[in-house]
């Protein structure tokens, strides 16, 4: 029993020693330095989130309304404004949380000119939209343009103010 102790002492002792040199003198892994980082966390820099009074989902944005953008007679330049913008960021949230909508520019005119030169118009009209929905970072992919001229007028075409509300351009959300 005296020798199998003995012998067994001297295997784990070759195996160690062995390991050792394997490990320290032919690899060299034994002196390698070690860096080690630490920081010191400033208490005024940590932000506290109650999760339990915030909803774990996201609140949905509601639907855009639809917007009409109105111009004058046979012009189609588009001009934005205060409504415009605060459409363009409703429309733009709504739109980066739902990725199947897209937003709808159909271009109207009133029933001066022929229906050819007033499908025109009205894509003219719903193009320089786009651009303007584009130009403040709205992919073109998601943007749906179309004219309809003097059809589906909005408004009586034998009165200056009726063809004055024919000409617009509505923006709509579609899924």
């Amino acid at each position: 029993m005296k020798t199998l102790i003995i012998g067994f002492l001297a295997l784990f002792t070759w195996g160690a020693l062995s390991t050792y040199y394997y490990v320290c003198k032919i690899k060299g892994f034994c002196h390698e330095q070690i860096s080690v980082m630490s920081s010191v966390v400033n208490p005024e820099n940590v932000k506290t989130v109650d999760s339990l009074s915030k909803p774990v989902v996201p609140e949905q944005k509601p639907i855009p309304e639809s917007m009409l953008i109105y111009f004058a007679f046979d012009k189609s330049e588009f001009n934005s404004g205060t409504i415009s913008d605060k459409y363009l960021n409703e429309s733009h949230q709504y739109l980066d949380q739902n990725q199947q909508a897209r937003l709808s520019i159909t271009g109207y005119t009133d029933a001066i000119g022929s229906d050819e030169y007033n499908l025109a118009l009205g894509f003219r009209r719903a193009k320089s939209v786009q651009l303007y929905f584009e130009s403040k970072g709205i992919p073109a992919n998601r943007i749906i343009v179309e004219s309809r001229g003097k059809k589906e007028p909005a408004d009586n075409n034998s009165t200056t103010t009726g063809r004055a509300n024919n000409r617009r351009t509505l923006i709509t959300i579609k899924h």
